[in-house]
């Protein structure tokens, strides 16, 4: 069983902690099958009712659709890995989430007013074009770094909360990411995705941009920048569960584990 199972059919949010499902999934140079536990399922948008609800919970749905928590509170205890079909849905998923849309709609306006790819003109006419070009960029950035190479690698695209400890241990955990990744059976490996992913999506994005800057520094400026920005997702991502319960917004913790003390709160 993978984890697009548990995450894709979202559950209404318990109101006592419920244990999660322990699956037999066959871990790769294993012939038989070792238990492993799916990832807590994600909040659902109609658990949001306070003030910005549908703004506050579409975001925070795109946010944890790519984060889990590691297991601590069972021994031996992993987390179900992703099938090859498993990542083509998050790939999808990542694609097609409503703040998706908003963010295409904020990045098109902001290249229309400052002209940016002066070949699409200016109007109703270069507006579309740009939203077009815009969509084609989030969709390329998520096909690599959610699916294409995650499978040539045997790499685990979600980010795994550290969840304990110190703030700047986090912290450092967090951008530690964009080098250090997990792979399919758990261990460390390079970042593939993050910086293969990015510099295939920006490559394949001076195609249809006739105004970008040709050549390697400018390509090079436009990796650093997108890598600099999946630092700070991951950064949020890491520290989500306690500005959620500052908030006052539910959130999913797994309900053995001491380490993360979040109460889902629903006035």
């Amino acid at each position: 069983m993978g984890w697009a199972g548990a995450s894709f059919a979202q559950e209404s949010l318990p109101s006592k902690p419920t244990a999660r499902p322990v699956a037999t999934h066959p871990a790769r140079g294993n012939n038989g099958g070792v238990p492993c536990i799916q990832p807590t399922p994600m909040v659902k948008l109609q658990d949001y009712n306070g003030p910005f609800e549908k703004v506050i919970g579409l975001f925070t749905q795109q946010l944890e659709l790519k984060s889990i928590h590691p297991v601590h509170y069972k021994s031996g205890a992993v987390l179900c890995t992703l099938e090859i079909k498993d990542k083509f849905l998050l790939f999808v998923r990542d694609s097609y989430e409503p703040i998706v849309f908003l963010d295409i709609a904020t990045r098109a306006s902001l290249s229309q007013a400052d002209d940016r790819d002066p070949t699409f003109g200016q109007g109703m006419a270069g507006y579309g074009k740009r939203l077009v070009a815009a969509y084609a960029d989030q969709a390329s950035f998520r096909f690599f770094k959610d699916f294409a190479f995650p499978t040539v690698f045997d790499e685990d695209p979600r980010y795994y909360r550290l969840g304990s400890g110190g703030g700047r241990n986090r912290f450092l955990h967090a951008i530690e990411h964009s080098v250090i990744a997990h792979s399919d059976d758990g261990e460390p490996i390079f970042n593939f995705s993050e910086w293969m992913g990015t510099a295939s999506a920006v490559s394949l994005s001076n195609f249809y941009h006739p105004g970008h800057k040709r050549g390697f520094g400018p390509s090079a400026e436009r990796v650093g920048i997108d890598v600099l920005g999946d630092m700070g997702a991951d950064v949020l991502r890491e520290f989500w569960p306690e500005i959620a319960h500052k908030l006052r917004l539910p959130f999913r913790a797994d309900p053995s584990d001491p380490d993360i003390e979040v109460v889902p709160t629903i006035d």
